[in-house]
Protein backbone atom coordinates (compact mmCIF):
# COMPACT_ATOMS: atom_id res chain seq x y z
CA UNK A 1 0.00 0.00 0.00
CA UNK A 2 1.34 3.46 -0.75
CA UNK A 3 1.97 5.94 1.84
CA UNK A 4 -0.79 8.44 0.19
CA UNK A 5 -3.39 5.91 0.93
CA UNK A 6 -5.50 6.18 4.17
CA UNK A 7 -5.04 2.77 5.89
CA UNK A 8 -7.12 1.65 9.20
CA UNK A 9 -4.83 -1.22 10.16
CA UNK A 10 -2.99 -0.66 13.46
CA UNK A 11 1.12 0.08 11.53
CA UNK A 12 2.66 -2.89 13.10
CA UNK A 13 4.23 -4.70 9.75
CA UNK A 14 6.61 -3.46 7.18
CA UNK A 15 4.73 -4.25 4.35
CA UNK A 16 5.92 -4.44 0.37
CA UNK A 17 4.27 -2.80 -1.94
CA UNK A 18 3.04 -5.61 -3.30
CA UNK A 19 -1.10 -7.22 -3.52
CA UNK A 20 -1.68 -11.01 -4.40
CA UNK A 21 -5.09 -12.16 -5.63
CA UNK A 22 -4.65 -16.02 -6.55
CA UNK A 23 -2.18 -19.03 -6.01
CA UNK A 24 -1.40 -22.00 -7.96
CA UNK A 25 1.60 -24.59 -6.77
CA UNK A 26 4.57 -22.29 -6.12
CA UNK A 27 3.77 -19.10 -7.62
CA UNK A 28 1.46 -16.26 -6.41
CA UNK A 29 -0.51 -13.73 -9.11
CA UNK A 30 -1.17 -10.07 -8.54
CA UNK A 31 -4.37 -9.00 -9.51
CA UNK A 32 -3.11 -8.15 -13.16
CA UNK A 33 -1.81 -11.93 -13.80
CA UNK A 34 2.08 -10.98 -13.03
CA UNK A 35 3.63 -14.44 -11.34
CA UNK A 36 5.62 -14.13 -8.45
CA UNK A 37 7.96 -17.53 -7.72
CA UNK A 38 7.47 -17.87 -3.63
CA UNK A 39 10.61 -19.11 -1.96
CA UNK A 40 8.78 -17.72 1.29
CA UNK A 41 5.68 -19.46 1.22
CA UNK A 42 3.45 -16.88 3.93
CA UNK A 43 6.73 -17.83 6.44
CA UNK A 44 7.11 -21.54 6.23
CA UNK A 45 3.09 -21.94 6.66
CA UNK A 46 2.35 -22.85 2.49
CA UNK A 47 4.17 -26.14 2.97
CA UNK A 48 1.67 -27.86 0.05
CA UNK A 49 1.87 -24.52 -1.97
CA UNK A 50 -1.19 -22.56 -2.69
CA UNK A 51 -4.58 -23.95 -3.97
CA UNK A 52 -3.51 -27.52 -3.54
CA UNK A 53 -6.94 -29.68 -4.76
CA UNK A 54 -6.92 -31.79 -1.87
CA UNK A 55 -6.51 -29.04 0.21
CA UNK A 56 -9.50 -27.26 -1.48
CA UNK A 57 -11.46 -30.26 -1.34
CA UNK A 58 -11.20 -31.16 2.56
CA UNK A 59 -11.99 -27.47 3.21
CA UNK A 60 -15.11 -26.86 0.97
CA UNK A 61 -16.19 -30.32 2.42
CA UNK A 62 -16.05 -29.74 5.69
CA UNK A 63 -17.32 -25.90 5.00
CA UNK A 64 -20.81 -27.38 3.62
CA UNK A 65 -21.10 -29.36 6.64
CA UNK A 66 -20.16 -27.71 10.01
CA UNK A 67 -17.65 -24.87 10.56
CA UNK A 68 -17.40 -24.80 14.42
CA UNK A 69 -19.47 -26.34 17.86
CA UNK A 70 -16.94 -25.55 20.68
CA UNK A 71 -15.01 -27.63 22.51
CA UNK A 72 -17.57 -28.54 24.81
CA UNK A 73 -18.97 -31.02 22.57
CA UNK A 74 -17.19 -34.18 21.61
CA UNK A 75 -14.70 -33.97 18.18
CA UNK A 76 -14.09 -37.05 16.61
CA UNK A 77 -12.07 -34.94 13.75
CA UNK A 78 -9.49 -33.87 16.80
CA UNK A 79 -9.56 -37.59 17.97
CA UNK A 80 -8.40 -38.85 14.47
CA UNK A 81 -5.61 -36.21 13.93
CA UNK A 82 -4.58 -36.12 17.64
CA UNK A 83 -4.06 -39.72 16.79
CA UNK A 84 -2.22 -39.68 13.63
CA UNK A 85 0.35 -36.70 15.37
CA UNK A 86 0.49 -39.20 18.00
CA UNK A 87 1.56 -42.50 16.10
CA UNK A 88 4.13 -40.01 14.10
CA UNK A 89 5.81 -38.76 16.81
CA UNK A 90 6.98 -39.32 20.74
CA UNK A 91 3.64 -37.76 21.95
CA UNK A 92 0.72 -39.29 23.80
CA UNK A 93 -1.56 -36.12 24.15
CA UNK A 94 -2.23 -33.52 21.73
CA UNK A 95 -4.04 -30.24 22.56
CA UNK A 96 -5.30 -28.25 19.64
CA UNK A 97 -5.26 -24.08 19.32
CA UNK A 98 -4.89 -21.48 16.48
CA UNK A 99 -1.05 -20.32 16.42
CA UNK A 100 2.32 -20.91 17.16
CA UNK A 101 2.49 -18.74 19.91
CA UNK A 102 -0.62 -20.25 21.60
CA UNK A 103 1.03 -23.97 21.54
CA UNK A 104 4.73 -22.48 22.81
CA UNK A 105 3.02 -20.40 25.78
CA UNK A 106 0.81 -24.49 26.42
CA UNK A 107 3.91 -25.63 26.69
CA UNK A 108 5.46 -23.12 29.55
CA UNK A 109 2.34 -23.60 31.24
CA UNK A 110 2.20 -27.39 31.31
CA UNK A 111 6.20 -27.54 32.21
CA UNK A 112 5.35 -25.74 35.31
CA UNK A 113 2.11 -27.42 36.00
CA UNK A 114 3.87 -30.81 35.83
CA UNK A 115 6.47 -29.98 38.62
CA UNK A 116 3.96 -28.39 40.34
CA UNK A 117 1.43 -31.58 40.60
CA UNK A 118 4.46 -33.38 41.29
CA UNK A 119 5.27 -31.98 44.33
CA UNK A 120 8.12 -29.33 43.31
CA UNK A 121 6.10 -25.68 42.55
CA UNK A 122 9.37 -24.18 42.70
CA UNK A 123 10.40 -25.77 39.63
CA UNK A 124 8.98 -22.78 37.39
CA UNK A 125 12.08 -21.09 35.75
CA UNK A 126 12.39 -22.11 32.05
CA UNK A 127 15.66 -21.39 30.37
CA UNK A 128 15.96 -20.45 26.68
CA UNK A 129 18.74 -19.70 24.39
CA UNK A 130 19.73 -16.82 23.36
CA UNK A 131 18.58 -15.52 19.74
CA UNK A 132 15.17 -17.34 20.06
CA UNK A 133 11.98 -16.75 19.03
CA UNK A 134 9.07 -18.24 20.24
CA UNK A 135 6.09 -15.85 19.51
CA UNK A 136 4.41 -12.47 20.54
CA UNK A 137 2.51 -12.83 23.55
CA UNK A 138 3.79 -11.58 26.79
CA UNK A 139 5.14 -14.96 27.80
CA UNK A 140 6.65 -16.15 24.71
CA UNK A 141 8.24 -12.85 24.11
CA UNK A 142 9.76 -12.75 27.56
CA UNK A 143 11.06 -15.97 26.56
CA UNK A 144 12.53 -15.13 23.22
CA UNK A 145 14.45 -12.58 25.40
CA UNK A 146 15.20 -10.35 22.77
CA UNK A 147 14.90 -6.44 23.26
CA UNK A 148 13.70 -5.14 20.30
CA UNK A 149 10.49 -7.37 20.76
CA UNK A 150 10.44 -6.35 24.26
CA UNK A 151 10.61 -2.27 24.69
CA UNK A 152 7.51 -0.93 25.76
CA UNK A 153 5.57 -4.10 27.36
CA UNK A 154 7.33 -4.18 30.72
CA UNK A 155 6.23 -5.72 33.54
CA UNK A 156 7.21 -9.12 31.91
CA UNK A 157 6.45 -12.27 33.19
CA UNK A 158 9.07 -13.71 35.35
CA UNK A 159 11.29 -17.04 35.53
CA UNK A 160 13.02 -16.82 32.19
CA UNK A 161 17.02 -17.39 31.92
CA UNK A 162 18.64 -16.54 28.87
CA UNK A 163 21.96 -18.65 27.73
CA UNK A 164 24.27 -18.28 25.03
CA UNK A 165 23.75 -20.24 21.41
CA UNK A 166 24.94 -23.71 21.41
CA UNK A 167 26.87 -23.42 24.93
CA UNK A 168 26.28 -26.55 26.33
CA UNK A 169 28.11 -25.60 29.59
CA UNK A 170 26.64 -22.31 30.07
CA UNK A 171 23.15 -24.48 30.05
CA UNK A 172 24.39 -26.25 32.53
CA UNK A 173 25.56 -24.02 34.68
CA UNK A 174 22.24 -21.73 34.43
CA UNK A 175 20.47 -24.87 35.79
CA UNK A 176 19.19 -24.73 39.31
CA UNK A 177 17.09 -26.18 42.14
CA UNK A 178 13.83 -23.99 40.60
CA UNK A 179 14.44 -24.85 36.88
CA UNK A 180 11.50 -26.92 35.33
CA UNK A 181 12.46 -26.98 31.78
CA UNK A 182 14.55 -26.47 28.59
CA UNK A 183 12.74 -23.91 25.91
CA UNK A 184 15.07 -24.70 22.16
CA UNK A 185 14.21 -24.53 18.74
CA UNK A 186 16.07 -27.07 16.50
CA UNK A 187 16.84 -24.20 14.01
CA UNK A 188 16.28 -20.68 15.43
CA UNK A 189 14.40 -19.17 12.19
CA UNK A 190 14.01 -15.43 13.18
CA UNK A 191 17.13 -14.89 14.39
CA UNK A 192 18.96 -15.73 11.09
CA UNK A 193 18.29 -19.71 10.31
CA UNK A 194 21.04 -20.97 12.95
CA UNK A 195 20.88 -24.95 13.20
CA UNK A 196 21.73 -25.86 16.78
CA UNK A 197 25.41 -27.31 16.53
CA UNK A 198 24.90 -30.92 15.79
CA UNK A 199 24.81 -33.38 19.48
CA UNK A 200 23.57 -30.45 21.05
CA UNK A 201 19.74 -31.34 21.35
CA UNK A 202 21.01 -34.88 22.22
CA UNK A 203 23.03 -33.57 24.65
CA UNK A 204 20.80 -31.51 25.97
CA UNK A 205 18.40 -34.68 26.25
CA UNK A 206 20.56 -36.20 28.58
CA UNK A 207 21.22 -33.18 30.50
CA UNK A 208 17.83 -32.56 31.35
CA UNK A 209 16.87 -36.58 31.90
CA UNK A 210 20.16 -35.91 34.59
CA UNK A 211 18.48 -32.94 36.77
CA UNK A 212 15.03 -33.74 36.38
CA UNK A 213 13.77 -31.02 34.29
CA UNK A 214 11.81 -31.07 30.94
CA UNK A 215 12.62 -30.51 27.23
CA UNK A 216 10.37 -28.26 25.26
CA UNK A 217 10.91 -28.08 21.51
CA UNK A 218 9.83 -25.36 19.54
CA UNK A 219 9.15 -26.86 16.17
CA UNK A 220 6.77 -24.06 15.03
CA UNK A 221 8.66 -22.92 12.06
CA UNK A 222 10.70 -26.52 11.07
CA UNK A 223 7.66 -29.01 12.23
CA UNK A 224 5.85 -30.92 9.37
CA UNK A 225 8.42 -31.99 7.09
CA UNK A 226 10.43 -28.85 6.87
CA UNK A 227 13.84 -30.56 7.29
CA UNK A 228 13.14 -33.70 5.78
CA UNK A 229 11.69 -35.72 8.85
CA UNK A 230 8.52 -35.09 9.82
CA UNK A 231 9.75 -33.49 13.03
CA UNK A 232 13.26 -31.86 13.38
CA UNK A 233 13.35 -33.29 17.11
CA UNK A 234 13.76 -36.85 14.77
CA UNK A 235 17.03 -35.99 13.74
CA UNK A 236 18.78 -36.01 17.42
CA UNK A 237 16.32 -35.72 20.53
CA UNK A 238 13.29 -37.08 21.85
CA UNK A 239 11.26 -33.91 23.50
CA UNK A 240 8.89 -34.21 26.79
CA UNK A 241 6.72 -31.40 24.78
CA UNK A 242 6.33 -30.29 21.27
CA UNK A 243 4.59 -26.49 19.94
CA UNK A 244 4.24 -26.88 16.21
CA UNK A 245 2.17 -24.86 13.72
CA UNK A 246 3.01 -22.17 10.51
CA UNK A 247 3.22 -25.91 8.06
CA UNK A 248 1.13 -27.97 10.02
CA UNK A 249 -2.64 -26.38 8.66
CA UNK A 250 -1.01 -26.12 4.48
CA UNK A 251 -1.88 -22.01 5.08
CA UNK A 252 -5.22 -23.01 7.29
CA UNK A 253 -4.61 -21.63 10.45
CA UNK A 254 -3.62 -23.86 13.48
CA UNK A 255 -1.67 -24.87 16.29
CA UNK A 256 -0.27 -28.21 18.19
CA UNK A 257 1.02 -28.96 21.36
CA UNK A 258 2.12 -32.57 21.76
CA UNK A 259 3.12 -34.07 24.58
CA UNK A 260 4.12 -37.73 26.90
CA UNK A 261 1.60 -38.85 28.84
CA UNK A 262 3.05 -37.44 32.02
CA UNK A 263 3.23 -34.04 31.28
CA UNK A 264 -0.28 -33.99 29.15
CA UNK A 265 -1.77 -36.04 32.15
CA UNK A 266 -0.97 -32.70 34.35
CA UNK A 267 -3.52 -30.69 32.54
CA UNK A 268 -6.50 -31.41 34.00
CA UNK A 269 -10.12 -30.10 32.89
CA UNK A 270 -10.32 -26.42 33.49
CA UNK A 271 -6.61 -25.86 33.71
CA UNK A 272 -6.36 -24.96 29.84
CA UNK A 273 -8.67 -24.39 26.36
CA UNK A 274 -9.36 -22.73 23.50
CA UNK A 275 -12.76 -21.63 21.88
CA UNK A 276 -11.25 -21.83 17.61
CA UNK A 277 -8.93 -24.42 18.49
CA UNK A 278 -9.55 -27.70 16.84
CA UNK A 279 -12.53 -26.08 14.79
CA UNK A 280 -13.46 -28.68 12.11
CA UNK A 281 -12.42 -27.05 9.61
CA UNK A 282 -8.74 -26.67 10.57
CA UNK A 283 -9.13 -30.56 11.70
CA UNK A 284 -10.57 -31.39 7.82
CA UNK A 285 -7.02 -29.46 6.23
CA UNK A 286 -4.36 -30.31 8.93
CA UNK A 287 -5.21 -34.13 8.71
CA UNK A 288 -5.03 -33.95 4.94
CA UNK A 289 -1.42 -31.95 5.07
CA UNK A 290 -0.61 -34.70 7.44
CA UNK A 291 -1.42 -37.41 5.51
CA UNK A 292 0.29 -36.26 2.57
CA UNK A 293 3.25 -34.80 3.80
CA UNK A 294 4.52 -37.94 6.42
CA UNK A 295 4.33 -40.01 3.51
CA UNK A 296 7.84 -41.18 3.19
CA UNK A 297 8.35 -40.72 -0.54
CA UNK A 298 7.11 -37.36 0.21
CA UNK A 299 9.48 -36.47 2.91
CA UNK A 300 12.38 -37.99 0.89
CA UNK A 301 11.85 -35.47 -1.83
CA UNK A 302 12.10 -32.71 0.56
CA UNK A 303 15.49 -34.07 1.64
CA UNK A 304 16.45 -33.94 -2.47
CA UNK A 305 15.26 -30.42 -3.16
CA UNK A 306 17.31 -29.29 -0.01
CA UNK A 307 20.49 -30.99 -1.80
CA UNK A 308 19.53 -28.85 -4.68
CA UNK A 309 19.17 -25.79 -2.88
CA UNK A 310 22.10 -26.00 -0.94
CA UNK A 311 24.10 -26.28 -4.04
CA UNK A 312 22.58 -23.74 -5.71
CA UNK A 313 23.41 -21.50 -2.56
CA UNK A 314 27.03 -22.51 -2.15
CA UNK A 315 27.83 -22.15 -5.64
CA UNK A 316 26.33 -18.53 -5.59
CA UNK A 317 28.12 -17.80 -2.39
CA UNK A 318 31.56 -18.86 -4.23
CA UNK A 319 31.12 -16.60 -6.81
CA UNK A 320 29.55 -13.89 -5.33
CA UNK A 321 31.83 -13.76 -1.71
CA UNK A 322 30.86 -9.88 -1.57
CA UNK A 323 27.39 -10.55 -0.86
CA UNK A 324 27.11 -13.48 1.16
CA UNK A 325 29.45 -15.08 3.94
CA UNK A 326 27.67 -18.18 4.91
CA UNK A 327 25.17 -20.87 3.70
CA UNK A 328 23.08 -22.37 6.66
CA UNK A 329 19.93 -23.76 7.30
CA UNK A 330 18.61 -27.73 7.51
CA UNK A 331 16.20 -28.72 4.77
CA UNK A 332 14.03 -26.53 2.81
CA UNK A 333 14.51 -23.77 5.49
CA UNK A 334 17.64 -22.03 4.57
CA UNK A 335 20.03 -18.67 5.42
CA UNK A 336 22.27 -16.82 3.46
CA UNK A 337 23.83 -14.38 5.37
CA UNK A 338 24.53 -11.20 3.57
CA UNK A 339 27.12 -8.40 3.61
CA UNK A 340 25.05 -5.72 2.37
CA UNK A 341 21.93 -4.61 3.39
CA UNK A 342 19.44 -7.94 3.11
CA UNK A 343 16.20 -5.46 2.99
CA UNK A 344 18.60 -4.44 -0.43
CA UNK A 345 18.23 -7.92 -1.97
CA UNK A 346 14.96 -8.84 -1.24
CA UNK A 347 13.64 -5.58 -2.82
CA UNK A 348 15.74 -6.99 -5.69
CA UNK A 349 14.53 -10.11 -5.96
CA UNK A 350 10.97 -8.55 -5.99
CA UNK A 351 11.67 -6.87 -9.46
CA UNK A 352 12.62 -10.23 -10.73
CA UNK A 353 9.39 -11.68 -9.59
CA UNK A 354 10.73 -13.57 -6.55
CA UNK A 355 9.52 -13.44 -3.05
CA UNK A 356 12.06 -14.39 -0.53
CA UNK A 357 12.37 -13.61 3.41
CA UNK A 358 14.95 -12.01 5.76
CA UNK A 359 15.66 -12.52 9.36
CA UNK A 360 17.89 -11.56 11.89
CA UNK A 361 21.78 -11.33 11.31
CA UNK A 362 21.32 -9.77 8.31
CA UNK A 363 20.18 -13.26 6.61
CA UNK A 364 17.89 -13.77 3.36
CA UNK A 365 15.81 -16.45 4.50
CA UNK A 366 14.04 -19.46 2.05
CA UNK A 367 11.69 -21.50 2.97
CA UNK A 368 9.88 -22.49 -0.33
CA UNK A 369 6.80 -24.71 -0.29
CA UNK A 370 7.50 -28.58 0.14
CA UNK A 371 6.52 -29.49 -3.30
CA UNK A 372 8.86 -27.03 -4.63
CA UNK A 373 10.00 -28.98 -8.46
CA UNK A 374 13.54 -28.82 -9.53
CA UNK A 375 12.36 -26.93 -12.78
CA UNK A 376 11.42 -24.09 -10.05
CA UNK A 377 14.50 -24.19 -8.13
CA UNK A 378 16.52 -23.77 -11.00
CA UNK A 379 14.18 -20.88 -12.09
CA UNK A 380 14.27 -19.22 -8.51
CA UNK A 381 18.12 -19.75 -8.22
CA UNK A 382 18.29 -17.96 -11.63
CA UNK A 383 16.32 -15.19 -10.54
CA UNK A 384 18.06 -14.72 -7.35
CA UNK A 385 21.34 -14.70 -9.56
CA UNK A 386 20.54 -11.91 -11.24
CA UNK A 387 18.95 -9.82 -8.24
CA UNK A 388 22.40 -10.51 -6.64
CA UNK A 389 24.53 -9.75 -9.54
CA UNK A 390 22.78 -6.56 -10.28
CA UNK A 391 23.34 -5.75 -6.31
CA UNK A 392 27.18 -6.70 -6.57
CA UNK A 393 26.92 -3.77 -9.13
Amino acid sequence: MHDKVRSFLIPVYNRAPISFERGAGSTLFTADGTGYLDFGSGVAVNALGHGHPRLVDALVKQARKLWHTSNLYASPQQERLAQRLCELSFADRVFFCNSGTEAVELAIKAARRFHYVNGAPERNGIITIEGAFHGRTLAALTATGQQKYLEGFAPLPGGFDQVPFGNLAALERAITARTAAVLVEPVQGESGVRPMPPGYLRNLRALCDQHGILLLIDEVQTGIGRTGTFFAYEQEAIPDVLATAKGLGGGFPIGACLATEAVGAVMERGTHGSTFGGNPLAMAVATEVVDMISAPAFLARVTRASERFFAWARELALHYPQVFSEVRGNGLLMGLKCLPPVSDLVALAHEEKLLCLSAGDNVLRIAPPLIITNAEIDDGFGRLARAVARLAG
